[in-house]
């Protein structure tokens, strides 16, 4: 018997929040979760570097089990030191942060790296287990039997973190192995899940949902309900096996939240405290020094000669216009920077959908150029390839609207691909569907009948189609 995960990831930046800090991995051998911290301190990109220094551990093929611990703790050391280089060369990211929690796998063995208060969770038999500590001020006081967990969850400090992934400190992790069995199932979330969503109910839908994908979407769900007040992103492994099934493996990697962005390398910061601060340095004038009042050859003392605007003033009238024209440029050029200013804030209220040549993309903005700058930026992309996108769901890109308006026709293409597949898979499995054989009643049947019988009976259950999507033949 050989294991290998069966994995679903899926972030959602909340209703209350502008952008996602949070970002996420998951591999064959690598599910990751890192929740950034810091706001204008730049905590999307420290959760970028996070998952960018512990994603290349999913291609490595690590066996043993302190190899597995000591590259966890390596990959730490690595985001650690480039978020501290960071922060030296741009002041403005100093305080950034996140939290980290993976789990990386060989076989059987299961090597988990966890700091900060994202969580990591095993349903095994039907019971539920947190397989974290969360790093908090809260979890201490409980610890320590100063706090109560139910006074815990409602505590006005609950989410004030003790140890983080940071520029400014060492990090320190709780790294462990465990031991991995057919049948569990994994999930790695951030607060913006466990903060709203009762453990009880993450029970219940994890017991409920066999799917992972759909375990992951109703989760989400649940913390939008619950008020969204956070990026929220959850991953969904469960340990299959690679021969028996009844799923296959997943094999792609995906990446969500900020990480996303790119390859992982924190994106530009165009209005950071470094660049606002370049600016005003740059506009504020220079004060300009009156000159040394002369003196007579003579060597006789004199009143004191006028300033230097006044003196500039009598020998020429015209330059006391000046400082009125210079003026009202000023006001001009703010009163356009302004209106630009305002005009491209109300562009980025708007959503549309499209693609980047490869797969569906949620851009903010508008879908047009103005002096050959985009007016339109990433968002998020969705993963769902282009070449997926049936031609009678709808024209990409779309017309720009609301968010809630972008995000209602990626989940109809979501949903067409969804079913896409499905039908797909059903058809595979059709096809390779081996016949029963015929016996003539009375008659035993030949070796030949028999192991036909037998593959009739190996041969998998058919793939299930989500119920919204268009039957298919019984097969």
């Amino acid at each position: 018997m050989t294991l290998a995960l069966h994995y679903a990831l899926r972030s959602d930046v909340g209703l209350l929040r502008e952008g996602n800090e949070d970002s996420a991995y998951a591999g064959p051998n690598l599910i990751a979760i890192a929740d950034g911290m810091g706001g204008h301190a730049a905590g999307e990109v420290a959760s970028a570097v996070a998952i960018s220094a512990i994603a290349p551990l999913d291609h490595q093929n690590l066996q043993d089990s302190q190899e597995m611990l000591g590259a966890l703790a390596n990959a730490v050391a690595t985001a650690n030191t480039t978020l501290h280089e960071m922060s030296i060369a741009d002041p403005s990211t100093e305080g950034m942060g996140t939290t980290l929690t993976a789990l990386l796998w060989a076989g059987s063995r299961v090597a988990l790296c966890h700091i900060g208060d994202s969580r990591g969770y095993l349903l095994r038999d039907g019971d539920f287990y947190q397989i974290t500590r969360d790093h908090t001020l809260v979890q201490t006081l409980v610890d320590e039997g100063r706090l109560t967990a139910a006074a815990a969850a409602t505590h006005p400090q609950r989410s004030l973190v003790m140890r983080a992934l940071q520029s400014s400190t060492d990090a320190e992790p709780d790294l462990q192995m465990r031991e991995a069995l057919l049948g569990d199932r994994y999930l790695l979330c951030s607060d913006g899940l466990s903060d709203v969503v009762a453990d009880q109910t993450i029970h219940k839908t994890l017991v409920s949902c066999a799917d992972p994908a759909q375990a992951v979407e109703d989760l989400i769900n649940l913390a939008l309900r619950g008020g969204g007040p956070d990026n929220i992103t959850c991953i969904v492994a469960d340990v299959v096996d690679t021969v028996t099934g009844p799923v296959p493996p997943s094999r792609d990697t995906v990446l969500a939240g900020a990480a996303a962005n790119g390859d992982g390398r924190p994106l530009p910061r165009g209005d950071s405290p470094a660049s606002r601060a370049a600016l005003l340095t740059q506009a504020r004038p220079v004060p300009q020094q009156a000159p040394p009042p002369r003196q007579p050859q003579d060597g006789r003392h004199r009143a004191p000669a006028p300033s230097y605007d006044e003196d500039e003033a009598e020998a020429d009238p015209g330059r006391r216009r000046w400082p009125v024209v210079t003026t009202i440029l000023v006001i001009l050029i703010l009163l356009v920077a302004g209106g630009g200013y305002t005009a491209w804030r109300i562009t980025q209220g708007q959503y549309y959908v499209g693609t980047d040549g490869t797969q569906v993309v949620i851009f903010r903005g508008i879908n047009q150029k103005v002096a050959g700058l985009n007016l339109s930026s990433t968002y998020q992309r969705t993963g769902i390839p282009v070449s997926h996108v049936q031609g009678s769901v709808l024209e990409l890109p779309t017309a720009s609207g609301s968010l809630p308006e972008a995000q209602r026709t990626v989940a109809n293409i979501r949903q067409a691909y969804t079913c896409n597949q499905a039908t797909k898979a059903v058809q595979t499995w059709l096809a390779g569907k081996p016949k029963p054989p015929v016996i003539a009643k009375g008659k035993k049947p030949t070796k030949q009948q028999r192991q036909q019988e037998a593959k009739v009976k190996a041969y998998p259950p058919k793939p299930k189609v989500p119920a919204s999507c268009p039957a298919q033949g019984a097969g």
